[in-house]
């Protein structure tokens, strides 16, 4: 028998968004007026801006993993598992846990903020042979993978196999892209140094895009300062460019080139979760489309926001969708916190209205451009705002602390060049962290949890 009386508020996602919202409906629900749940694979909130830093090996791992156990009020319950389908007619969640079990959650108020995936195209060879930068394991698998290849180029007897070892492609002029290709060519270049065998001259770093400018959020002149720093380091940047296939030992520019390469890093955007095409509901290229208020049309208890929502930029205007960053990640989560319980309480919803403080991008070193408040900064005036706003963003002193303390022991003494080894001889490309197919059709939801009730 259900005994369940409060209202179960169940929260899809522990990235920015999803985490803010739980902050928010613990600190001014009371324990007796709903119960909130929420559905992630890991118990910790990922800092997604800093992963380049995590693949460089200027921070830890740990550092930038925020632990959702920490507060001693804590008391979400969490479901260690990933959201496959939603029933919206049934008010139930489909859920994997992380021990491949499939279990049906009911809800009254449902948080939709899965976040997004790495958006791939059918490239051959693609998913096979790339590797991704959406996550803490995928960015410590890239660190082990590029600190191996100079391990076994000066290992090598073989000048072909050295060259192509030494030879490193990302692909995406965005900000993660940018700032990986830069944070990665700083660790390959400190680290040659300890491999005398090798030939500086020999590691190369590729960027491409398919757009004509690097980062045009940024603006032409800090746009063109940031292609001059990294052309600078060596970097070879190439625009209106993308990847035509992929192989295990070469990559295929859509130019005609052909670079012998272990290296193929994808960073060419995002999409949406796979899960909001399991609801049946309307679409704005891929992302749920809702009202101001970020709840569906409709749909009686539903919200969504982050990167799987199309939240209209009020802002903006002109039909203007909010752009999938942090910083409307962080401040949607509270609005939508304040107004499910706004709804739970029958009173008035607000619409979501941020206007966007500026830009940051920090390409490690003492190079890194930024645009806070439209201002144009360049050189250690932009690194300080861009650490200075992500150290501030960090949610607990105890990330502050730990990412303080990597950057100054980073600037001291610099790095060992160490690789852990804890995915040695595993596969860890684009296919193998994604898991786009563990989705269900809308039709397997009803199947599903129409089965479930009649079992019952």
């Amino acid at each position: 028998m259900n005994t369940v009386t409060r209202p179960r508020i169940l929260v899809v996602g522990a990235g920015f968004a999803g985490v803010e919202c739980v902050r928010r409906l613990e600190r001014k629900l009371s324990p007796d007026e709903a119960d909130v749940t929420l559905v992630t694979p890991f118990a910790y909130q990922l800092y997604l801006p800093l992963l380049p830093q995590v693949a460089s090996g200027v921070l830890t791992p740990q550092s930038i993993a925020v632990s959702l156990r920490r507060s001693k009020k804590y008391r979400t319950r969490i479901i260690p598992g990933g959201a496959i389908g939603v029933d919206l007619k049934s008010k139930v969640c489909v859920i994997r846990t992380i021990t491949d079990q499939i279990v049906n959650e009911p809800y009254d108020y449902i948080v939709l903020a899965p976040g997004s995936v790495t958006r791939t195209f059918d490239i051959p060879g693609l998913t096979d042979h790339a590797f991704g930068m959406k996550t803490l394991a995928e960015a410590a698998y890239i660190r082990d993978h590029v600190i191996s290849q100079l391990d076994l180029a000066d290992a090598s007897q073989d000048p072909d196999e050295r060259a192509s070892r030494l030879q490193f492609v990302v692909v995406g002029g965005g900000y993660a892209g940018t700032e990986t290709a830069a944070c990665l060519q700083r660790l390959t270049h400190a680290a040659v140094k300890r491999y005398p065998r090798l030939d500086p001259g020999l590691i190369k770093w590729h960027l491409i895009d398919i757009a004509p400018k690097l980062m045009p959020e940024l603006g032409e002149k800090l746009g063109s300062s940031a292609q001059e720093i990294l052309r600078r380091r060596g970097i070879e940047i190439s625009l209106g460019t993308s990847i035509a296939k992929a192989g295990p030992e070469e990559v295929t520019f859509t130019d005609g080139r052909v670079v012998p390469t272990r290296t193929l890093i994808w960073t060419a955007g995002v999409v949406a979760s796979p899960l909001i095409a399991t609801l049946g509901a309307e679409t704005v290229k891929g992302r749920l489309a809702v009202a101001p208020e970020m709840n569906l049309p409709g749909d009686d208890g539903v919200f969504a926001l982050g990167d799987s929502a199309a939240v209209p930029d009020l802002a903006k205007g002109d039909g203007a969708m909010c752009p999938p960053t942090a910083q409307h990640a962080l401040r949607q989560g509270r609005h939508v916190a304040d107004n499910v319980i706004a709804s739970l309480r029958g009173a008035a919803m607000k619409p979501y209205v941020h206007k966007d403080l500026g830009l940051v991008v920090d390409l490690g070193g003492t190079d890194a451009v930024s645009k806070p408040l439209g201002i144009e900064l360049r050189g250690l005036p932009a690194q300080a705002v861009a650490r200075g706003y992500h150290w501030s963003a960090l949610r607990t002193n105890v990330a502050k602390t730990r990412v303080m303390t990597n950057w100054l022991l980073n600037a001291v003494a610099g790095d060992d060049f160490v690789r852990t080894g804890f995915q040695a001889r595993k596969p860890a490309t684009l296919k193998d962290f994604e898991y786009t197919d563990a989705y269900l059709t809308p039709e397997q939801v009803r199947e599903r949890v129409e089965g479930a009730g009649r079992r019952e």
